[in-house]
């Protein structure tokens, strides 16, 4: 889905009233009934962590997080089954989950006498069971469940994702018997930052010939793109020429500005695919380079 970057305002700016909870996801996807719910978790959990970065210092100031617990306590006392901490995580608009680590890490400092380590703390926002406080595990697990943006739950949500478009990708390439080597193989011959797929024999969508296709399950926003940009496809297009990112959720359609230096986007896989045959030397990828001087 490409959105004008006037459409992606709009959506940015109606996130801006909500909490990351699945309830808040269900009235943006009333209010923009005509985008994927995809789409606009992709593009609320973006806004999100950007809002996230611009306050989460003011949350974490010792004296702030050592408030929250005094008032966690207080209320899980009077109110042991209810939600104590994802309603406190919705009022002072922080991520629960983020919220229940803040926490969690001042019960153990408090039990313990010292601060927990990493593993420890990580280990127990997983498996919210291993928390000695019953009440305390169960309003953590609340804090999990219900964030749609940070969490361990998320964490492997988007791995797995990640990892589902990956293999959409593979599948496509297959389908049309398009020679390819993956992540994993070209780890195997040596190569340290690669993109996801190294066309063998390049091809041309749209007029543009393409070496390597780029896998994003996410929406492809100015700040995420700009950071794409310059930490990985600048660099892949140094190293194995011009390519194609694929932004399975859409992305803001000005930023498919740089075609004639090589980069193209688009939203699925393209369906005009023409293979190019035999590489010139010109064209191959340095992988067939390295094939033809062996």
């Amino acid at each position: 889905m490409r959105l004008s970057r006037a459409e992606y305002k709009e959506i940015a700016r109606w996130t801006e009233q909500l909490r990351p909870t699945r309830q808040c996801m269900q009235r943006l996807k009333d209010r923009f009934p005509h985008h994927s719910q995809s789409t606009l978790l992709s593009i609320f959990s973006l806004e999100y962590q950007k809002r996230t970065k611009r306050t989460i210092s003011r949350h974490h100031a010792p004296d702030v997080m050592e408030r929250y617990y005094r008032r966690y306590l207080n209320e899980a006392q009077v109110r042991p089954t209810a939600p104590v901490l994802l309603e406190l995580a919705n009022e002072v608009d922080l991520s629960p989950a983020l919220m229940a680590r803040g926490i969690l890490d001042q019960f153990l400092k408090d039990t313990d006498g010292e601060m927990p380590p990493k593993a420890v703390l990580n280990s127990m926002l997983k498996e919210p069971s291993l928390i000695p406080d019953q009440t305390l595990a169960n309003n953590v697990y609340q804090c999990t469940i219900n964030d749609c943006c940070y969490g361990p739950l998320v964490d492997c949500i988007k791995h797995a994702v990640g990892q589902e478009h990956e293999v959409l990708l593979r599948d496509k390439l297959m389908e049309r018997n398009l020679s390819f080597l993956d992540e994993n193989q070209l780890r195997t011959k040596g190569y340290d930052k690669t993109p996801d797929i190294i066309l063998e024999v390049p091809i041309a969508v749209e007029g543009h010939i393409i070496h390597w296709i780029e896998s994003k399950a996410s929406f492809g926003d100015d700040h995420s793109h700009r950071t794409y940009l310059n930490e990985q496809f600048w660099s892949y297009w140094n190293r194995f020429g011009p390519g194609l990112v694929i932004y399975w959720y859409g992305f803001i359609e000005e930023l498919d500005c740089q075609r004639d230096r090589g980069i193209l986007l688009k939203d699925c896989f393209p369906t005009d695919v023409v293979t190019l045959g035999h590489a010139t030397q010109q064209e191959q990828t340095p992988e067939s380079q390295k094939k033809d001087k062996e």
